[in-house]
């Protein structure tokens, strides 16, 4: 793996560049990130070309064996360029438009937009498309931060239009799967289709996750858009860097057409304005949630073909959530091998320097404003040393597999059916869990080849996939579905029949209170479940039961089927009975304590403040890096025994 940093040149007085690359050098970073943010330094205004500044970076940062990754700059299009054309601009959904002044301020939908785009992509290519020192080009920046993937503008409505044209040909098919006949809402043409927004009450759910399928294929298109425009000039590989818990668009969508997909790592910043406990926030708040970074690594491992990285590494404190408190010392370090472990290229460290000026001079860098070196800094130099014992870390071959849904999301959000409803913690608790059992977890859709898995988990599917239980007979592999899955059509509707070959009936489903709790007995033990069940019926299936004689879950020969939201303690002993009934092997961990397999070596992070011993994992195990009693915030490395 690759360490980097992000650096701005534009920010600093050229007389600092060249000790800035060196030092960079020193520490063991060999890539350097720069110019997603610096249109306006580049075309001061219309065709008026400053190159000098940008050439000279490149040649100072490439004279001390530094690799650049260069950006489109079109996250921050100019004030001039919006002066000329204020369209660009998008509107939010109370059609209120999103000023100049910030950042990401475009609309996907605008064509002059695309235009503009296009052209300064061009013009940067042909400057540096060939250019030997730039070895990757990132798309962009965060596509969607700040809630800009949906715009309720003008030229979003006629892109929907046409966009609902193309998919159901005809408006008596649109209005046949949207059941427009409810409430009166039946169109005559295309163009009467209005967004969905400002509506009196809640909008026809088929028209918003319509809608939101559009608006998620606009950042895929606008992408595809930059990316032909880069493979025709470069050769370097391509890539944009996502976010944590972000899923207003199809990710595996985007990854479709990059070489390296790339996110952007905040442990404690996400683990601040997140759905943690306040006890949770309490005691990860220097080291974050133990599950945050290796769940977004998992999942964009598999959206690009299993070549991943992370683009922006948090360093220190942040400056963007509610608390924003510095990381533990060793957290630097463990986040980085952590990433490594999970079969990064590359980890990027936002940013070198903190600026002292602007939106983010509260946001921590390796060196701050002064030119002082940060505990970060220290801990980089220290994992340069470490992955240099390394050497190369290929990634396991896994047994279990989460399947995680961008449109399910969508789905469910649309009509969550309960307050406590949330469809990406439900999966975070499935996977913590998981994690918790020893295991190391592919993320994967519904499309996804499962036939090398012994097990599929999937928190909550509601659309299934008309092969996925076939596939999994023929493959012998596992399912294991979570609740309100199979409960809708593909066109947001009620299915007729329950897909899972009428073995069991769904009735009907509730949401409950997150104070309310569900007794379930299972094995002379009682456990709880919270927030939702399903009340199915089923004959001839051997299931547990809840209090009420209710199934809770269903143990078919195909799949099993859990038909609520359960706590930790039973969700953690239906694994351990499934797992060990498919030869899967597991270990209770520490709450603090994660483990992640490489194809012949085992690493462990303690995210907890006190010593653990796990010499009960490791017998006669030879570590390379650590020991049996991990330190607080520390890791162990050692050689993964193989079953002979």
């Amino acid at each position: 793996m690759k360490l980097g940093t992000c650096y701005y040149p534009e920010h600093w007085p050229e007389s600092m560049w060249d000790d800035d690359a060196y030092t960079m050098a020193k520490f063991g970073i060999t890539q350097v990130r720069i110019g997603e943010f610096s249109w306006s330094r580049i075309e001061p205004s219309r065709n008026k070309f400053q190159w000098a500044w940008l050439d000279k970076a490149i040649t100072t940062l490439s004279n001390h064996n530094l690799k650049i990754i260069m950006c489109t700059p079109t996250a921050t299009p100019p004030k001039w360029l919006i002066d000329e054309i204020p369209e660009i601009l998008a509107l939010n959904e109370a059609n209120q438009t999103r000023k100049f002044g910030s950042r990401r301020h475009y609309c996907f939908s605008s064509k002059n937009y695309r235009k503009e785009s296009r052209r300064i992509t061009n013009i940067l290519l042909n400057r540096y498309g060939k250019n030997p020192n730039i070895i990757s080009w990132q798309t962009d920046n965060e596509y969607g931060c700040h809630n800009t993937v949906v715009s309720f503008s003008p030229m979003a409505e006629k892109a929907f239009q046409k966009w609902l044209q193309v998919k159901y040909i005809n408006i008596e098919n649109l209005n046949k799967s949207w059941g427009n006949v409810f409430w009166s809402q039946e169109y005559n043409t295309f163009e009467q289709i209005l967004l969905p927004n400002n509506t009196v009450t809640e909008a026809n759910p088929a028209h918003s996750l319509d809608f939101k399928r559009f608006s998620s294929d606009q950042v895929i298109s606008f992408n595809n858009e930059q990316v032909n425009i880069i493979r025709a000039h470069s050769d370097a590989l391509i890539t944009h860097n996502c976010m944590g818990h972000f899923t207003s668009f199809d990710h595996y969508a985007l990854g479709e057409s990059l070489d390296i997909m790339t996110w952007d790592s905040y442990p404690l910043g996400f683990l601040d304005q997140g759905w943690s406990t306040e006890k949770e926030k309490l005691q990860w708040m220097r080291s974050g949630h133990p599950d945050f970074a290796a769940f977004h690594h998992d999942l964009y491992r598999n959206c690009s073909k299993g070549r991943w990285g992370v683009m922006e590494q948090q360093p220190g404190a942040v400056n963007w959530a509610p608390n924003n408190p510095t990381p533990a010392n060793g957290m630097v370090k463990l986040w980085t091998l952590e990433a490594a472990a999970h079969g990064a290229e590359y980890c990027s460290y936002f940013r070198w320097r903190q600026v002292p000026f602007g939106q983010e001079q509260n946001h921590a860098g390796l060196f701050d404003s002064r030119n002082e070196i940060s505990q970060g800094a220290l801990e980089v130099a220290e994992v340069s040393s470490i992955l240099g014992k390394l050497k190369s870390l290929e990634t396991a071959s896994n047994e279990v597999a989460l399947m995680f849904d961008y449109p399910s999301k969508w789905m469910l959000d649309i009509q969550p059916q309960g307050n406590e409803w949330n469809y990406e913690k439900l999966c975070f608790e499935f996977y913590t869990t998981l994690r918790r059992l020893g295991l190391s977890i592919d993320i994967i859709s519904p499309d996804h080849d499962i036939s090398k898995y012994k097990l599929v988990v999937a928190p909550s599917l509601p659309v299934i996939p008309i092969n996925l239980l076939q596939n999994a007979k023929i493959a012998n592999t596992k399912l294991l579905f979570g609740p309100r899955s199979g409960s809708k059509t593909s066109e947001y509707q009620i299915p007729p029949e329950y897909p899972f070959n009428r073995d069991f009936q769904f009735i009907k489903s509730e949401s409950l209170r997150d104070s309310a709790s569900l007794k379930i007995n299972m094995n002379d033990k009682i456990y709880y479940s919270k927030n939702w069940r399903d009340i199915i019926e089923c004959k001839g299936i051997n299931n547990i039961k809840f209090s009420d004689g209710h199934p809770a879950y269903i143990h078919h020969v195909d799949y099993d089927y859990l038909a609520t939201w359960p706590t930790y303690e039973l969700l953690k002993d239906l694994l351990l009975n499934l797992t060990d009934k498919i030869g899967i092997k597991t270990a209770c961990l520490d709450e603090n304590i994660r483990i992640r397999h490489t194809n012949d070596l085992t690493f462990a992070f303690n995210y907890g403040d006190e010593i653990v011993d796990i010499s009960k994992m490791t017998p006669e195990n030879k570590f390379i890096y650590g020991g049996s009693k991990i330190d607080p915030h520390g890791i162990s490395i050692w050689k993964t025994q193989k079953n002979k």
